[in-house]
C-alpha cells in the first residue's frame, strides 16, 4: 500500500516532488509507525466491518482500528467479540486490500482469544491496542507476543497512555518511567504509543469544545508534555507518539472565528474548499495537527472518515523541510551552521540532526511536496 494511491497519476505527479514510498504490515516498524497516520476507530459491533474496511482503503484510510473496549457497551462485549473474528476471518478469506488493522481489547486475555478463534487468518491483523497502560501491564504485551507466535505473523502492540495515575500530577513521572522501563524490554513487540486524551481529561471531569485544541487544555496539555518528556525522546530510548483524537465532525454555531486562513486558498481558487472545512469544524483538526507535530507527536487518532485525509495531507513533507532536513544530513558530522537554502532560517547541523531524520522518515512514508505545493493543493486535488 502506498499514501494518496486514491489520487490520479497526473495529480500525483504535479503535487510531489518525491512520492510517498510504498509499505505493508512486514514493512520496518520505524517506517510503519509513521506511516500509520490517522489510525481510524471503528466499533467493534458495525455490522457491515470487513466491507468497511475495504472501502475505506480504497479511500486512502491506511490503517483502522476495530474498538472492543470504550466504543463497545459493557453487555455486548463477548458478541461484538464474535462479530469481529468472523467478519475479520471474512475480510481474510477474501483477499480484499484492507488498512493495517488493529484490535483494540479490554483485557490481556483477549489477544490469545482473537489470535486463536482467527487461526490461520490471524494474518489479517498488524496488532492490538492496549488500553489503560501501566507498568503493570507487561501481561498484556506477553500476550502479544504469544498471539504473534501462535499466529505465526508479526503482530505488533500499541499501548495507550490514558491510565488516572498518568492523569495525576503526583504520580505522572514516576508512571511515565515505569512504562518506559517495562517498554524497553518489549521494545521489539511495540509499534508506537498512544494518548488517551479523551480518558485524560475525564480525570477532571472535562472535554474540550470544538473552537479548542487539545493544548487549550492545560492539565491534558501537561501531561502530554510529560509523555513525549519521558517516552518521546530521540535518543534512542524513546517511541513513536500519536496525536489523541479529534472528536468533532459536524457543524454548529461558533463561540470563535476560524483561525484558518483565507489566503492559501484563494490562490488556489479554493475558498468553496475552505469554508466546508470550517464548516465541518476541520479547521480545528487541522490546527491540532499542526500543533502535534510542533510537539513531537506523529500521525493522530480518529473517529470519521473525513478526518484523514487533513492528517494526511499535513503529514507530506514541505519541500522547504525537506531541503533543510537534507542539507543538515549532509553536514552533520562536520557541524557548523549555514543558510538554508529558502534564505529565510539558519541550519545548525548538530542539534538539528534528530529533527532532520525524523523528517526524512516522515518523507519516506508520506513523500514530499513539489516547491510551491502545499496542503490546501492536496486537499483541492481530492476535492476535484
Amino acid at each position: 500500500m502506498q499514501h494518496f494511491e486514491f489520487l490520479p497519476a497526473d495529480a500525483r505527479e504535479r503535487l510531489f516532488h518525491l512520492p510517498p514510498a510504498p509499505f505493508d504490515r512486514e514493512s520496518d516498524p520505524a517506517l510503519l509507525a509513521v506511516a500509520l497516520g490517522a489510525a481510524l476507530y471503528a466499533p467493534a459491533t458495525r455490522t457491515s466491518l470487513a466491507a468497511d474496511a475495504v472501502r475505506m482503503a480504497s479511500l486512502g484510510v491506511r490503517s483502522m482500528v476495530v474498538c472492543l473496549e470504550d466504543a463497545v457497551a459493557d453487555d455486548d462485549v463477548p458478541a461484538a467479540q464474535a462479530h469481529a473474528v468472523a467478519e475479520l476471518a471474512a475480510l481474510s478469506g477474501s483477499g480484499a486490500a484492507a488498512p493495517l488493522l488493529f484490535v483494540r481489547v479490554r483485557r490481556p486475555e483477549q489477544v490469545l482469544e482473537i489470535a486463536s478463534s482467527l487461526g490461520p487468518a490471524a494474518g489479517v491483523l498488524a496488532g492490538f491496542v492496549l488500553p489503560k497502560f501501566t507498568e503493570d501491564s507487561g501481561g498484556a504485551l506477553e500476550a502479544v507476543e504469544e498471539a504473534s507466535a501462535l499466529a505465526g505473523t508479526r503482530l505488533l502492540a500499541m499501548p495507550v497512555l490514558e491510565s488516572p495515575v498518568i492523569a495525576a500530577r503526583e504520580t505522572r513521572v514516576d508512571a511515565l518511567v515505569g512504562v518506559g522501563r517495562l517498554l524497553d524490554k518489549h521494545r521489539d513487540s511495540v509499534l508506537s504509543l498512544r494518548i488517551g486524551a479523551t480518558d485524560l481529561s475525564s480525570a477532571y471531569a472535562l472535554r474540550r469544545d470544538r473552537d479548542l485544541t487539545v493544548y487549550d487544555v492545560a492539565p491534558v496539555a501537561a501531561a502530554i508534555a510529560d509523555i513525549v518528556g519521558v517516552l518521546g525522546r530521540a535518543d534512542g530510548s524513546g517511541f513513536t507518539i500519536s496525536g489523541p483524537v479529534w472528536e468533532y465532525f459536524s457543524a454548529r454555531p461558533r463561540m470563535f472565528r476560524s483561525l484558518l486562513r483565507s489566503t492559501p486558498f484563494e490562490e488556489q481558487d479554493a475558498g468553496e474548499l475552505r469554508d466546508e472545512l470550517v464548516t465541518r469544524d476541520v479547521d480545528g483538526l487541522l490546527r491540532e495537527v499542526v500543533l502535534d507535530k510542533a510537539s513531537g507527536l506523529t500521525g493522530k487518532t480518529v473517529i470519521h472518515p473525513s478526518h484523514v485525509l487533513p492528517v494526511h495531507a499535513l503529514s507530506v513533507v514541505t519541500h522547504e523541510e525537506w531541503s533543510d532536513a537534507s542539507d543538515i544530513l549532509g553536514t552533520s558530522e562536520q557541524g557548523g551552521v549555514a543558510a538554508s537554502h529558502y534564505r529565510n532560517k539558519m541550519n545548525e547541523s548538530k542539534p538539528h540532526t534528530s529533527w532532520a531524520r525524523r523528517t526524512l522518515r516522515r518523507a519516506e512514508a508520506f513523500g514530499v511536496y513539489a516547491e510551491g505545493v502545499s496542503y490546501v493543493d492536496l486537499l483541492a486535488a481530492a476535492a476535484a
